[in-house]
């Protein structure tokens, strides 16, 4: 198996030679190196993949080197291959390498592509560290490792403050997550007196019924070390209550979005609650909080995102939604399903990430929808990638005649097995995906018809008006109108073109090609990885090879459930299709009625549930406040005023002293000398 240390090391090495070695070979030998790099972990890694879905490869371990030997405390650094791990493999390596190639064109003017592409390479080497893991503490260096790469890439323009800010809020709020990600790893080295991965999933299923002792109580072992790890995965996934990153982390780089928020860092939890899945199923309690946890995601983000401008915020909230998903389907027992939609959910996303960046590219960096319109004519290639992801992710399909898009298999697969389920956290969850499977049908048919449809509204934009005036574009994203100040005039949803043809002369170009051929490869998996890889991923035990619990009773129920419930997905996505079309092309003022209309409720989805102000008001002026108290009374009060400051005051007040005596005068120096001498011989004397 000396090609899994290839995929794993290719991109470090070239991580290290691209970010180390940039002044001396340049901008296209870094860019050729990286590319190369992931091109070759993909090329490699699809071979395995296949190779476990034909039954032709077995699990195994490629040991790399001893690592620790501390006490009971002993594990190596080893590489795990198995179903699981193999799926993962072509997910990070393939959405990798294309937007490595994507970024050519994307970041083409921007100065620092060396360092971008570095980036992006590391980032991919601790993902796949964290994948490979055979131990929890190698998967914690792996998920440390994209959570220190995400903030590096999040913050690549770190002249723009808000960047920065976003940078910070996302490592902050994932290290939140990660406290109980830690607390769960000790927690279980405690109680199975081992890491190794495949020792604790073995003696798992013999805990039920243990207790442990925390914070004074006596609860279920198995539970409470399945929520702490479910905390770590709630930071890293986005889910309710750890989410507030997610959205903000737009303002790094498209392709950065793409990387980080479709196919890798945020599927983190997911995998890792799969890879456990044995010590969840040891703990009906931590898998009820995953599914409600889960499904008040789904719905949640999706509410938000019916309601933003910002064309990439709007498919970040899709992602968030997404992954409410396939956390609920895990929480149901469905691990198969929740891996299947991480799985096709990779193609589809990163597809709409970069479709979303050659329209952002094409509109000199201009990220309100409000200012988009008729672009389907003068862009017609990315118009077709972005319908080719719409119509996967809204999960259009035909049952009856087993054909539909990548969504449609996944999507449809989770609400099925969740109502097949049957428990009242299931039932919620089912009702929560039919909602929500609405509203993802609505807020992505009015993406679309917002950026591609109705008459160009261009001419609005201060950016668009800009790049007529200088003639000229920048690879930097435009920071979009604040969302606030859009949410203020909400009976203007769709503004109205101004007079003219509405473009404000200015003429959308398509993308290069380094930035069409990742679309058109997203595409084909958008279209066709649903239709050919359902039965292996949901129907074939074999192929999971015990890699992931695999519930066959469940996956059968799921294929026994009324038509209706097969139906409804399609049902409620015809319903958000029909209400986006009415409002965004038959009737535009439409929206901006029922914004009016709705008011406070409108404002509430708007700002996101208020979550960042609540936080704001319970997190972070008390922890500025406490900080500020430890700062001017602590530190400046107490230790500098008794420390430092207090020994110069001291020294300060000595010379002081001191100086009185030094007069200058001779004869004043000879009388003390005399004086001091006197006073020697008369202590010795007496």
């Amino acid at each position: 198996m000396n090609s899994i240390l290839i995929i794993v090391f290719a991109p470090l090495l070239a991580a290290i030679v691209g970010g180390l070695g940039n002044r001396l070979f340049g901008n296209t030998i870094v860019k050729l190196l990286t590319t190369g790099a992931l091109f070759l972990s993909a090329a490699l890694s699809w071979p395995i993949f296949l190779s476990f879905v034909t039954g032709g490869a077995e699990a195994t371990v490629v040991p790399v080197l001893d690592w620790v030997r501390s006490g009971d405390l002993v594990f190596d650094w080893a590489l795990r291959v198995d179903a699981l791990t193999a799926v993962m493999l072509v997910v990070i390596t393939s959405v990798s390498a294309l937007v490595h190639l994507y970024s050519w064109g994307y970041m083409d003017e921007d100065p620092d592509q060396p360092r971008f592409f570095a980036y992006l390479s590391l980032f991919t080497f601790a993902m796949l560290m964290l994948v490979t893991a055979d131990n929890l503490v190698q998967m914690f260096f792996g998920w440390e490792g994209v959570g220190l790469a995400s903030y590096l890439l999040i913050g690549f323009w770190f002249r723009k403050p808000s960047a920065n800010a976003a940078a910070i809020k996302a490592f902050v709020v994932n290290r939140v997550g990660d406290l109980g990600f830690m607390l769960g790893i000790f927690g279980t080295f405690l109680v199975f007196g081992t890491v190794s991965i495949p020792e604790i999933l073995a003696a798992a299923p013999g805990m039920n019924g243990a207790t442990i002792g925390f914070l004074g109580w006596r609860v279920s072992t198995m539970d409470l070390l399945a929520i702490l790890l479910f905390i770590g995965a709630m930071g890293k996934s986005a889910q309710l209550g750890l989410h507030t990153w997610l959205p903000d982390a737009m303002e790094g780089p498209t392709p950065v979005s793409a990387l980080i928020h479709a196919a890798t860092m945020v599927t983190a939890g997911v995998f890792m609650v799969c890879r456990l899945s044995p010590m969840f199923e040891a703990a009906p309690v931590a898998l009820t909080v995953v599914t409600v946890v889960g499904a008040a995601t789904c719905i949640f983000a999706a509410t938000v995102g019916t309601t933003q401008w910002d064309i990439k915020r709007v498919i970040a909230y899709s992602t968030c939604s997404q992954l409410g998903y396939m956390f609920f389907a895990a929480g149901v027992g469905a691990y198969g399903a929740a891996m299947f939609h991480l799985f096709t959910h990779a193609f589809f996303k990163a597809l709409l990430f970069l479709g979303a960046g050659s329209v952002i590219h094409a509109m000199h960096h201009e990220q309100d929808m409000r200012y988009y319109g008729g672009l389907r004519r003068h862009i017609p290639l990315t118009f077709w990638a972005m319908m080719a992801g719409t119509l996967a992710i809204t999960g259009v399909g035909i049952y009856d005649l087993h054909l539909g898009f990548a969504g449609f298999w996944s999507k449809d697969a989770i609400i099925e097995v969740a109502f097949a389920r049957g428990t009242e956290a299931a039932s919620f969850a089912f009702w929560m995906g039919v909602l929500a499977a609405l509203l993802t049908s609505f807020y992505s048919w009015r993406l679309v018809f917002l950026t591609f449809f109705g008459k160009p509204r261009w001419a609005q934009s201060e950016h668009i008006q800009h790049a007529v005036h200088d003639g000229h574009g920048h690879a930097a994203d435009a920071n979009p109108p604040s969302q606030e100040d859009a949410g203020e005039d909400v009976a203007h949803a769709v503004p109205h073109p101004a007079h003219g043809d509405g473009t404000g002369g200015y003429h959308p170009h398509e993308s290069p090609l380094t930035m069409l051929i990742p679309l058109g490869l997203l595409s084909i998996g958008a279209i066709l990885a649903g239709q050919i890889f359902a039965p292996t991923f949901l129907d074939n035990a074999g192929f999971w090879g015990g890699s992931i619990f695999y519930n066959e009773n469940l996956i059968h129920a799921m294929h026994g459930v009324p038509g209706l419930v097969k139906y409804a997905a399609f049902i409620v996505m015809v319903i958000g299709f029909v209400i986006a079309w009415y409002g965004y092309v038959r009737n535009t003022r439409f929206p901006g009625m029922v914004a009016e209309q709705l008011g406070p409720i409108y404002r509430f989805v708007f700002n996101k549930w208020y979550f960042d102000e609540l936080y704001n008001i319970v997190f972070v002026k008390p922890a500025f406040w406490l900080g500020r108290q430890f700062w001017q009374k602590g530190d400046v009060g107490l230790i500098d005023r008794f420390g430092p400051n207090g020994a110069a005051w001291v020294v300060e007040q000595g010379a002081a002293g001191a100086k009185r005596f030094q007069s200058g005068y001779l004869t004043s120096y000879a009388l003390i000398m005399l004086l001091g001498l006197v006073a020697a011989i008369t202590w010795v004397l007496f």
